[in-house]
């Protein structure tokens, strides 16, 4: 199933996600049709309260920017309950764009790299680093989980800026190829 992306101005994707337990109904399809409908948007990374699921579980997949770094052909990942719990010093730009901010794109900072525990969709617990795109990606998808979305991340001026675009987010201007609602 391909799941309507949740627009800025809904709600859950400003509410703390709930952590998930092993018992949640259905997860293995709930990843599986995560994929499907990062595909169908043509993104790289897709959190659960994008498809209006208030869980700790965001999804990564790196392989669009295989062709460019090798190491990515195959980065595809599934992280539940994540936790950042070291971010580098070390921080740099990157022009972001959201799914559920559709024709926004600004450059964002953000650490380089980053520590942290999360379980795969076996529920096998992992603490691993991450850097370059999958550590820019990770950390997008990670702060949907905690109520943020990348223009929280812009300074004050910027994001006064864009108000009339945000504004129009919530109101339904805009224009994507994949499905939407908001809620």
């Amino acid at each position: 199933m391909i799941y309507p992306i949740v627009i800025y101005g809904s709600q859950v994707l400003r509410q703390k996600a709930e952590p998930v337990t092993p018992d949640y109904p259905d997860l293995g399809k709930l990843i599986e049709d995560m994929f499907l409908t990062l595909s169908e948007a043509d993104g790289v990374g897709l959190a659960a309260p994008q498809i209006g699921k208030s869980i700790k579980l965001f999804i990564v997949d790196c392989t669009p920017w295989g062709e460019e770094q090798p190491e990515l052909a195959d980065y595809r990942k599934v992280f539940i309950n994540a936790e950042i719990y070291e971010r580098s010093e070390e921080t740099d730009f990157f022009n972001e764009g959201c799914l559920s901010l559709p024709g926004l794109h600004e450059d964002v900072r953000r650490p380089v790299s980053i520590r942290m525990r999360y379980l795969d969709e076996n529920f096998v617990e992992h603490d691993e680093a991450f850097d370059g795109l999958p550590a820019r990606v990770i950390q997008h998808e990670y702060d949907h989980t905690e109520g943020v979305v990348f223009t929280d991340r812009l300074s004050s001026l910027r994001r006064n800026l864009l108000r009339g675009k945000l504004t129009g987010l919530t109101k339904g201007k805009y224009r994507c190829a994949y499905k939407t609602k908001q809620i």
